[in-house]
């Protein structure tokens, strides 16, 4: 204990502020700390936190039976945004005295504290990075246990918003999955994390939902959109997605009126699969003559062109094309405006990049909340930012609402 906690009692009648403010100055200027363990204010908060939970303690024996009274004191280190403090809880003989400002078991005196390692988790710190940041910003001790409890605060917030009402109609949605590892009973598994992002009627970006599975499917992709069904949603225009088998049958199971439009770019990926690198440039060069045609009747022809230069030698990569070409070409009739936002999910994969970088430290989580946790807050920082309408929206929805008659209900 400092000299000072010795010489002052805030409550005492004989209480000198000045005195107080002469010695805390004297301290300070001795290199005594303003706060923490041995700080200069430390022993005023003691003294106030020791005083409110007297009074508690008076306030609950006078409602009692007269046989209830005092029982000594409990010793106990609170952590506060001054660092620790260790003060003496009082108790009744009876043991029902529930104290409110310092609840029984709680060892974090405020909010505050919790919302710091909540930012500091939020920006994507680890726990044993946040507890290090603490000891080092605070003087405060703070297990992994511990800032793991208080981040468990986001859990309710994650399902309010996972369960949120949702628009009736949206003109675009993007649909893609991105996948995670995951300890369980100690062996590492992969997870699929299924991320809906939507452009609203006002142009503006929005995260409809987040959902969690052992991998990519078809089925588990019809769960997912007769969830957003439940949620409210009516109606999708377009909605992009990547090559993955069978999505295209399960939105229009749930969706019908829904437009296919599947991503370009994932298309060209997977056909280089199938080219020798040495012909990889050529045959690049001859295929953006397809993609990047201005009617579909020209990208057609140019298909063909493709075909009979390359079908030979690469027979797979044309098969794909031409098998797909339905749910590929779509764009094609639409202005250049509309077509540049729906050709490709690379919006969505652009919010898959916001969420690597808040899990890029993590080889494993350590369990699906812990994951779903993260995710969320990276969710959220993405989502703050999107507060504008996409670029020309006016006029891409004017022709959306040409295109859909009148679906959009403006």
């Amino acid at each position: 204990m400092n000299d000072l906690s010795k010489k002052i009692n805030i409550f005492s009648e004989d209480f000198d502020y000045n005195e107080f403010q002469n010695s805390a100055i004297k301290e300070l200027q001795s290199g005594k700390p303003l706060t923490g363990k041995e700080g200069v204010l430390t022993p005023l908060i003691k003294q106030l936190l020791e005083a409110s939970l007297e009074a508690e303690m008076d306030t609950h024996l006078d409602n009692e039976s007269s046989s209830n009274r005092r029982n000594g004191k409990l010793k106990k280190t609170v952590k506060t945004n001054q660092g620790n403090v260790e003060i003496e809880t009082p108790r009744d003989r009876a043991g029902t005295f529930e104290p409110q400002i310092i609840k029984k078991r709680q060892t974090v005196l405020n909010e505050s504290l919790d919302n710091k390692i909540l930012s500091l988790y939020g920006i994507g710190m680890s726990y044993k990075d946040i507890s290090a940041h603490l000891a080092e910003m605070y003087g405060l001790e703070v297990s992994s246990g511990k800032i793991s409890q208080i981040t468990d605060k986001i859990i309710p917030m994650l399902e309010e918003w996972r369960n949120r009402p949702l628009d009736s109609v949206y003109p675009v949605i993007y649909l893609d999955a991105i996948h995670f590892k995951v300890r369980e009973d100690s062996v590492v598994k992969a997870k699929a994390i299924y991320t809906i992002l939507g452009l609203n009627k006002y142009g503006v970006k929005e995260i409809l939902g987040l959902y969690l599975s052992e991998a990519e499917g078809s089925k588990f992709w019809a769960q997912v959109l007769n969830n957003l069904r439940n949620r409210g949603l009516k109606d999708i225009l377009i909605a992009c997605i990547d090559g993955l088998t069978g999505f295209p049958e399960a939105i229009s199971s749930m969706f019908p009126k829904a437009e296919i439009q599947k991503c370009v770019i994932h298309q060209i990926r997977n056909t280089f699969k199938y080219i020798l690198s040495k012909d990889q440039k050529t045959f690049m060069s001859d295929l953006k003559l397809v993609y990047q045609a201005t009617t579909k009747e020209e990208a057609e022809t140019h298909l063909l062109q493709l075909d009979e230069k390359w079908g030979k030698k690469y027979p797979a990569a044309l098969r794909s094309w031409q098998n797909n070409w339905e749910n590929l070409s779509n764009y094609f009739k639409y202005p250049h405006e509309l077509r540049r936002i729906i050709y490709t999910t690379n919006a969505v994969e652009g919010l898959h990049r916001q969420m690597r970088k808040y899990t890029k430290n993590k080889g494993a989580f350590t369990s699906e909340n812990a994951l779903l946790k993260l995710l969320y807050c990276a969710c959220d920082k993405a989502e703050q930012k999107w507060t504008q309408p996409m670029h020309g929206w006016a006029m891409i929805l004017s022709q959306l609402d040409i295109y859909f008659d009148d679906r959009l209900n403006l």
